[in-house]
């Protein structure tokens, strides 16, 4: 069985056209497949003006529906053509998740004043296409795990957002359950995930964007990283820290951080 596995695509559809893509009989996707441009330059400012006691630039009605359309229209771009090549699995990472819920998109709209697309909806569409949340899946006799992005507290701890007791609170809650989902997985073939392992293709530089206080930091998961040492997977596939791209050898598994469209193809 031939697999392409995909980093996180952010709409990059230049990119995605150079991956070969003959003779493959499954595409696994990191996640994050539209590009949120706008808001991540937006974010990034902000934290900037923030720590220099300067007024913030505005999400307003008009940026915000910039925004959704950047996400939206980019997300389809990638989902229908990968679809197109072979049954296609992908978690969400990061961007786009509030289009995905139904109860998400009522509030936005009601608090923003635009209709905001739902991106769950198209995702149901498209043949061959499959978006896939804490879940395990068995195709063609392997074991593939596949977990929904999620804040590790040990990010939290490190990052020290503005609003650190909040994100704490949600962190933890999102940790537990994310310990509980791998737990679950148990020995797997291949584990998809969005961010890295802790320690390993993390680090935070300055090539993206990122604040000045973030840089030379690790932002992936402890969780993650303590599950591939337990259950050791043979492959470890994810994303989410583009800097971070390369291959490592954790033990007897390979984890691979594909950066934004990098690719690796396996025969299993």
């Amino acid at each position: 069985m031939k697999i392409l596995s995909v980093g996180d695509p952010h709409g990059n559809l230049k990119k995605l056209k150079k991956i070969p893509k003959k003779n493959i009989d499954l595409v696994l996707c990191t996640g994050d497949l539209g590009k949120a441009d706008l808001a991540r330059k937006r974010l990034f400012e902000n934290m900037e003006l923030k720590k220099k006691g300067l007024p913030e630039l505005p999400w307003d009605k008009k940026f915000n529906q910039a925004v959704s359309k950047e996400i939206y229209d980019s997300s389809i771009h990638v989902l229908k053509y990968f679809s197109k090549f072979a049954p296609t699995y992908s978690i969400l990472g990061n961007v786009g998740t509030r289009m995905m819920y139904k109860r998400y998109i009522e509030m936005d709209e009601k608090k923003q004043g635009f209709k905001v697309p739902n991106l769950r909806r198209e995702m149901n569409k498209t043949k061959n296409f499959n978006y896939v949340k804490n879940i395990l899946r068995n195709i063609n006799g392997l074991k593939i795990g596949f977990l929904e992005w999620f804040t590790d507290t040990n990010w939290v701890q490190d990052f020290k957002p503005s609003n650190y007791k909040k994100e704490m609170k949600k962190a933890k809650k999102e940790t537990e359950h994310a310990n509980k989902i791998l737990r679950g997985f148990g020995q797997l073939d291949i584990l998809v995930c969005h961010q890295p392992p802790y320690g390993y293709l993390d680090k935070v530089s300055g090539k993206y964007g990122a604040p000045k206080h973030f840089i030379g930091k690790h932002a992936g998961s402890k969780v993650i990283l303590n599950y591939i040492k337990k259950y050791r997977p043979r492959y470890v596939f994810c994303g989410h820290i583009h800097e971070g791209e390369g291959k490592k050898r954790i033990g007897e598994t390979e984890v691979y951080n594909l950066g934004v469209a990098g690719y690796k193809i396996i025969d299993l």
